[in-house]
């Protein structure tokens, strides 16, 4: 989507808002013991409260309101009885709708007890989203972000998963530019537009870069030998200078 008016920024930075505080609220909520549908049903709260629509839920007809995923699960991840436990990686990930505009956003947390690799994993990964976040800026060729991202995974001693990629957002929770790669194609001669509506997320990865769907659940996205990746992810509006991200707590 490229927004065409006042209105169209004033919607997506409500959306984005709403999500944020889902995503916030969860991860002050999260911790050992929990299940990860417990977990879901308070993103839920947040999200019916305000009158949103999972994206996830009203789109593709996903089994939660919110994607959450552990360890070597890396996306998609539905939410079940299964416990979080000392140590798990989880990644929560939060879209949803309001007035036929759409917002999405994602973090990643590592309960305790923390180890080195995973702290180094996470500050790589929301590391990434900002760099690739500065380099959004309308007139440059849109790979640009995918070696942001892979610049910053490769000077950490990190991959990135090359299956999964960010996207454009507004109108629908999947739009126009369709692949936002999270590594350096130099095919890719796309060039950003001040108004594009993207959504921009990292998967850096300990040891793999690519990742399966579970056959069992037709949904869950995981690394082949169960290594673990962090994913951030923020809702962007493309400008000539600095970007504008939607998906931040709205200040009283």
């Amino acid at each position: 989507m490229i927004i065409k008016t006042d209105e169209d920024l004033q919607k997506l930075k409500k959306i984005g808002g709403i999500v944020a505080i889902t995503l916030q609220t969860m991860v002050k909520s999260v911790e050992i013991g929990m299940t990860t549908k417990e977990l879901d049903e308070i993103g839920a709260e947040v999200l019916n409260s305000y009158g949103a629509i999972s994206a996830p839920m009203g789109v593709y007809d996903f089994p939660g309101y919110n994607c959450i995923s552990i360890n070597g699960e890396i996306a998609h991840g539905i939410p079940q009885d299964r416990k979080i436990m000392p140590g798990d990686m989880v990644n929560i990930d939060v879209s949803a709708s309001l007035d036929g505009y759409f917002g999405d956003n994602g973090v990643t947390v590592l309960m305790a007890p923390q180890d080195r690799v995973g702290k180094k994993l996470l500050k790589a990964s929301k590391e990434a989203l900002a760099n690739s976040i500065r380099v959004a800026v309308a007139g440059r060729y849109l790979n640009r972000i995918g070696k942001a991202t892979e610049d910053t995974a490769e000077k950490h001693g990190f991959y990135t998963i090359r299956n999964l990629c960010g996207h454009g957002i507004g109108r629908t929770l999947h739009d126009e530019p369709d692949m936002i790669n999270n590594y350096y194609d130099p095919r890719d001669k796309r060039i950003l537009e001040k108004g594009m509506v993207l959504a921009i997320e990292t998967f850096i990865s300990e040891r793999e870069n690519r990742v399966y769907q579970d056959r069992d659940d037709g949904w869950t996205l995981r690394t082949p030998h169960h290594t673990r990746a962090a994913q951030f992810e923020h809702t962007i509006v493309v400008t000539e200078g600095k970007p504008i991200i939607l998906t931040v707590v709205p200040q009283p």
